[in-house]
């Protein structure tokens, strides 16, 4: 046996890491071995390469620098967290994969696919998501967002890219739901919290009952 790795994908404002932790709590209340995780910044190692890749004075970090700390604190994170929570048969919810580095590197920041795959592959050893829930909303609602619930909290030196920017993330991230149909699940969350929680349910509760089948809502 082994666990089952999701993985929360969206752009900045999607709501994404609320529903993250909608999802832990309801595990954590039917005592399901789980972990919480994030990229970057989901190891002791990767939160000093986080501090680095959204620092604001950072603005000079170049294009192919800010990939390859990217895929520097994905490779120790699948290592030293990833594998053995699955080895040890536990869910890990994971805020941010691969599916990440396309969006923002290759398209937010034109750099080849070809080069983000062979990284990617190199720093998860081959390790892919069994189920990625992609959080979409429109850009604009993203931005809103932002600015209402975090308006003592600065942005960081992604969340202030230009509109355009975020525009092809979101694409992106729309692209790749219908490259890999078996993996990803869109869910809209121009709803309410509790509506999009809901369906969020609908889709991981099956999954996770293959290998803890009395887990329900």
């Amino acid at each position: 046996m082994s666990g089952i790795f999701i993985t929360f994908e969206g752009i900045d404002g999607c709501g994404k890491t609320t529903q993250l932790g909608m999802l832990a709590a309801l595990l954590a209340a039917h005592s399901i071995p789980h972990i919480v995780t994030r990229e970057p910044g989901g190891t002791k190692i990767g939160n000093k390469i986080r501090q680095i890749v959204l620092d604001n004075s950072n603005q000079n970090l170049a294009s192919t620098t800010e990939l390859l700390l990217y895929a520097a604190d994905r490779a120790q994170h699948v290592c030293e967290e990833l594998l053995p929570a699955l080895a040890d048969n536990k869910i890990v919810l994971c805020d941010r994969y691969t599916d990440s580095t396309v969006a923002y590197q290759s398209y937010g920041r034109n750099l080849p696919k070809n080069l983000i795959d062979q990284l990617n592959n190199i720093a998860t050893n081959g390790l892919t998501p069994d189920l990625t829930l992609l959080f979409d909303l429109e850009v604009e609602q993203a931005e809103h967002r932002m600015s209402s619930n975090n308006s003592e909290r600065n942005k960081d030196r992604l969340e202030n890219e230009q509109r355009d920017f975020h525009q092809r993330v979101r694409q992106a991230y729309l692209n790749l739901a219908k490259e890999f149909p078996q993996r990803f699940i869109i869910i809209s969350t121009a709803e309410s919290q509790e509506n999009v929680f809901q369906k969020v349910c609908r889709f991981v509760i099956p999954k996770i009952q293959t290998i803890y089948p009395n887990f329900s809502k």
